[in-house]
C-alpha cells in the first residue's frame, strides 16, 4: 500500500490504513471473520487487529512503531506566535512543544483550552522557518487541550500540515499514536488509563473524528502503539481501464 498527500508521499498513515482495511473487507478481499491483516507500506508491516460483528467489519486496530521523542521547541512566545495565539496559551500548560514520531514526525503543542485549540490560525512562514529549524523535520503541527470536555474524551485536538498540501485534516491516525505517547510520558494521562484514550479531532472543521489511542506499557515503558477506529461508507464506483 502507498499513500500520499496533495504534496508527497508518506511511508505510513492512519485514516487510509483503517479505511483501506474496512474497504477491503467490504469487497470481501479480507475475508469475514478474520481477526488480523498486514499491510505492506513504505516504513513495513503495519498489522491490523480486526473486529466483527456477525458479517461486517465494526472496528479496526492498527498498529504503530514506538516512539521516538526528538527536539522541544526552545521558545513558546514563538510557538504561540506560529498558531496565532497569545503565548499563555502555551506557557499555561508547563508542558513543552515537542516532535514525536511513531513513523511520522509531527510537532505536538498542548493548550490551555478547547477555545484555544479552537483559535488557532497557522502562521505558515513562521511554522515553516521554526520547523526547518529543528533536528527532525516534523510533517505537521499538532494541538490539542486536555480540558475537561464530554466524559469520553481525553483531548480535543487539530491538526495542520501545510507542507503536505493539508490546511488542516479532520483525522490524523498517524500522529494520534505519538500522540498518545506524548501524553503518557508527560503524564497528561495517569498508566492506568494509557489503554483507552480518545481524541476528539475536526469538530472546527464540522467535521469530528473520534480516534481511539492504547498505549502499552511495560515497567513504566512504553511497550506497544495502536490506533483504531471505524469508517463509513461515503460512495463506491467502478472504475473501467480500456
Amino acid at each position: 500500500m502507498r499513500i500520499f498527500t496533495p504534496a508527497e508521499e508518506l511511508p505510513m498513515a492512519g485514516h487510509p490504513t483503517i479505511g483501506t482495511t474496512f474497504a477491503l473487507a467490504r469487497a470481501g478481499v479480507i475475508e469475514r471473520g478474520r481477526k488480523t491483516f498486514v499491510f505492506g507500506c513504505n516504513i513495513g508491516a503495519v498489522p491490523v487487529a480486526l473486529t466483527w460483528a456477525g458479517d461486517d467489519l465494526s472496528f479496526a486496530w492498527m498498529t504503530q512503531r514506538l516512539p521516538i521523542f526528538g527536539d522541544t521547541i526552545p521558545d513558546p512566545a514563538r510557538t504561540a506566535a506560529a498558531l496565532s495565539l497569545s503565548p499563555a496559551a502555551v506557557t499555561g500548560t508547563g508542558l513543552p512543544a515537542q516532535i514525536v514520531s511513531c513513523g511520522v514526525p509531527f510537532l505536538f503543542v498542548p493548550l490551555t483550552t478547547r477555545m484555544a485549540v479552537d483559535n488557532v490560525v497557522v502562521n505558515g512562514a513562521l511554522l515553516d522557518t521554526m520547523l526547518g529549524e529543528s533536528t527532525t523535520r516534523a510533517h505537521g503541527i499538532f494541538v490539542f487541550s486536555a480540558q475537561p470536555g464530554d466524559a469520553r474524551t481525553t483531548v480535543y485536538s487539530r491538526m495542520f500540515a501545510p507542507e503536505l498540501g493539508v490546511m488542516e485534516d479532520p483525522a490524523t491516525g498517524g500522529a494520534s499514536g505519538p500522540l498518545g505517547c506524548y501524553l503518557v510520558r508527560h503524564r497528561i494521562v495517569p498508566p492506568e488509563k494509557a489503554d483507552a484514550m480518545l481524541s476528539l479531532q475536526g469538530v472546527k472543521m464540522g467535521r469530528p473524528s473520534h480516534i481511539h489511542i492504547a498505549i502499552g506499557l511495560e515497567k513504566g515503558e512504553i511497550s506497544s502503539v495502536r490506533v483504531g477506529g471505524e469508517a463509513v461508507l461515503a460512495g463506491e464506483g467502478t472504475l473501467y481501464v480500456t
